[in-house]
């Protein structure tokens, strides 16, 4: 495969999706061919599962399921989405992949983080990511700052510090694969940091 596979990790309303839309335009006025995806969702199936999983109707969701459900989500796109647009040469731009189910799903839900791993990475058949950008972030006021919020993010402030740990124990395990930044530094820094990165990506 000859593309880019780039994510973005963090704990909710730390950004990501502003960041997203950022590197996309970038890339665009660079005419870099790119792809978009988000997740759970970003494909049909995708949809669905990010519906049954975040809908707070879904009611009382086991542990277990949850992360089942996340894997499969995470299978389908890289079967749909993912690896045929790095095939194609082109640059894939992820809002979340592996390391949030294994973040949230193992470290937050307080299951096998490595049991949980050994899914998530079967799941997607080994594809890693080229870089990670992690934007960290307080939780307590990152989720704090949400208005509506869906079933996970109800889920307790400490299940968001446990997953925010993991994400910062994962780049520190793996420097050279993740660009950590301060989730409230000015958008136009992060964004500059970022395109920095991905150019040095592409060029290198």
């Amino acid at each position: 495969m000859s593309g880019l596979f780039v994510v973005f990790e963090g704990g909710d309303s730390v950004g990501k999706s502003t960041q997203v839309r950022r590197l996309t335009q970038h890339l665009s006025a660079r005419g870099v061919p790119h792809v978009v995806t988000r997740q759970p969702g970003g494909t049909a199936i995708g949809a669905e599962l990010r519906r049954l999983i975040l809908d707070p109707d879904s009611g009382d969701v086991d542990s277990r399921a949850e992360a089942l459900m996340y894997a499969a989500d995470k299978a389908q796109h890289v079967h749909e989405l993912i690896r045929p647009a790095l095939e194609r040469g082109e640059v894939v731009v992820s809002d979340r992949y592996v390391d949030s189910m294994i973040a949230y799903q193992g470290a937050g839900r307080a299951l096998d983080i490595a049991e949980v791993g050994e899914i998530a990475w079967w799941a997607v058949g080994g594809l890693r990511p080229h870089l990670t950008i992690l934007l960290d972030a307080d939780p307590a006021v990152a989720v704090e700052r949400l208005k509506v919020r869906d079933r996970l993010e109800s889920a307790g402030v400490a299940l968001h510090r446990r997953a925010r740990q993991h994400f910062l124990d994962l780049a520190a395990e793996r420097p050279e694969e993740y660009l950590v930044l301060h989730a409230r530094d000015s958008r136009r820094a992060i964004a500059d940091a970022v395109a920095a990165a991905v150019d040095a990506r592409l060029a290198g």
